[in-house]
């Protein structure tokens, strides 16, 4: 069995380029993993529901569960992108 592969990436984001919409809360639809990959720096992921927080760094991606509550907060430059899965990603 193959990997799971992304349907869908976001372009990369810096501190300065990062959505508003991402810094608030947000969810990812029904059906729908996220993958947030750091690049360089670091970024702060705060889970809504249940509630955590945790720094992603460069190699540390993080899961995003489907229609999972959460937004994201820079730590100084960073770059990151977000992949979309429509099963779990490995």
């Amino acid at each position: 069995m193959s990997a799971p592969t992304p349907y869908r990436s976001t372009p990369v984001f810096d501190q300065d380029t990062l959505p508003a919409a991402l810094r608030a809360r947000h969810t990812t639809k029904a059906g729908v993993w996220g993958v947030i990959r750091v690049l360089e720096g670091e970024l702060r992921l705060t889970i809504l529901e249940p509630p955590s927080e945790v720094v992603i760094t460069p190699g540390n991606p993080a899961v995003i569960l489907p229609q999972q509550p959460h937004l994201v907060t820079p730590l100084g430059p960073m770059r990151m992108q977000v992949d979309f899965y429509d099963e779990a990603p490995n």
